[in-house]
């Protein structure tokens, strides 16, 4: 089943469909790459190829591409090519046109000289593609991404360029299109916007049995998707998935994460983080009214899915053996995953608004994201979660992941902790409730979890 990717559809489309270009296309493991790939070589009239490398040598590899193209009828058989360039010199010689797809690139690395590697396609693109369009595809996000800096030879090559990501929520919620929104936010909180996972849920389960099912398996392709995706690409991966417990389900101050991994204060921190932000599995947050301030910085796990396997499975991995999935729900994840879903649904509720706004819908607005207030008052501080910047100040949302509707005394509790933040230039207050609401009143926005997926 194929669902959503109509942007990036369009995107390989558009290279496809011409001819003499050369296109690139990444993003994490079981992001549904080659699936969209597929997808769009079904709209070419061309003669299509795929080739999908091997941790092997560039000879392996050249053997690999030509017996596509004999199996594709492009190359008679008994055809041997000494590289890559041969291959495509071949190919120049021939009516055409043709589309070749070259998957897993960094495989090509990991047996010779990398940059001999790229300078060989640099001189591919820049003369063998006279009936050719080129795609390079890979899953070493670190690696392709190499591909476009200034001081690679295949830096300005590209005609197109496409970061494969997670599919949106409302997207998401296509694969249990029957459930609640409170449901489909639950889902999406824990099982993230990967394809691949979502496609082993039943939607006639409920969450409980979903997890039970998938994470909570150890026999089952998502629990060893989420146990393994590490160890593939990154080798350092140890000390990955400690920082990864670290982070778990939440966002933390540099400080914190050197202190829970007893690190000492040397910035030896930074040169673990860098690799894991520039392959996309972290991210850096500030709060908008203190871009510049490091201090408040944050980092969290940027997959749903992996951080419920790191909140709650990573550590406990023989009691999950000893007791068995229902057991160790009941024990170890039942009486915190509402609070583990409401965190998720503060960065739902702010995609909503990143949606809006990038379809014309929020005029004027600056940013969204949190805003951190100190509260001299009451001795504490802390940050809104669902805010929106505009020149004349800020809308701030309250985001409730709550069973039942929202009531007026939660309403006025939350604006009253609002109002009473010195410094912040409040336009308007608003509610959003997974549930709805019991009662409305003037002067507060409102939103509930279908209109989050209604109003896109």
């Amino acid at each position: 089943m194929f669902i959503g990717r109509q942007e990036e559809l369009n995107v390989l489309h558009a290279l496809l469909n011409d001819v003499g270009h050369a296109g690139m296309i990444y993003g994490k493991r079981k992001i549904g790459k080659t699936t969209l790939i597929r997808e769009a070589l079904k709209s070419s009239d061309k003669t299509n190829v795929y080739y999908e490398c091997v941790k092997g040598s560039i000879r392996e590899n050249v053997d690999g591409l030509t017996s596509e193209l004999v199996h594709g009828g492009v190359v008679p058989e008994g055809v041997r090519f000494e590289s890559f360039p041969d291959v495509f010199r071949f190919l120049n010689s021939l009516p055409g046109p043709f589309n070749i797809v070259i998957d897993e690139y960094p495989y090509l690395k990991s047996m010779t000289d990398a940059k001999m590697v790229d300078s060989t396609f640099q001189s591919i693109i820049d003369n063998r593609l006279k009936n050719c369009n080129l795609l390079l595809s890979g899953s070493h996000i670190s690696v392709m991404r190499d591909l476009l800096k200034e001081n690679n030879a295949l830096y300005g090559r590209f005609q197109s360029v496409l970061q494969v990501k997670d599919l949106p929520y409302h997207i998401t919620a296509e694969f249990y299109p029957e459930k609640t929104a409170y449901d489909k936010i639950a889902h999406y909180a824990v099982f993230g916007g990967s394809p691949y996972v979502n496609q082993f849920l039943s939607p006639d389960r409920d969450l409980r049995e979903n997890i039970l099912q998938t994470i909570l398996n150890v026999n089952s392709p998502v629990y060893l998707y989420a146990s393994h995706l590490l160890m593939s690409d990154f080798t350092s991966a140890i000390q990955a998935e400690r920082i990864f417990s670290v982070l778990g389900n939440g966002a933390k101050r540099y400080t914190d994460i050197e202190t829970k991994l007893h690190m000492e204060r040397n910035g030896a921190l930074n040169k673990q983080l860098a690799p894991l932000i520039e392959m996309a599995q972290i991210r850096r947050t500030l709060p908008i009214n203190k871009a510049n301030d490091d201090k408040k910085a944050t980092y969290e796990l940027c997959d749903n899915l992996l951080r419920f396997y790191y909140t709650y499975v990573y550590r406990q991995k023989s009691a999950l053996e000893m007791l068995g999935a229902a057991a160790f729900y009941d024990a170890y994840v039942e009486p915190t995953v509402t609070e583990f879903i409401s965190r998720r649904f503060e960065e739902i509720c702010r995609d909503y608004f990143a949606l809006q706004a990038r379809a014309g819908k929020l005029k004027g607005i600056r940013n969204i994201g949190r805003y951190y207030y100190d509260d001299p008052k009451h001795k504490k501080n802390g940050e809104f979660d669902v805010v929106l910047e505009f020149a004349d100040g800020y809308d701030v949302y309250e985001a409730k992941f709550l069973k039942n509707p929202m009531d007026l005394t939660v309403q006025h509790h939350e604006a009253g902790q609002i109002w009473d933040i010195p410094g912040i230039t409040v336009r308007q207050i608003g509610f959003i409730s997974a549930s709805g609401f019991t009662e409305t009143e003037e002067g507060y926005q409102y939103l509930d979890g279908t209109a989050l997926y209604q109003d896109i």
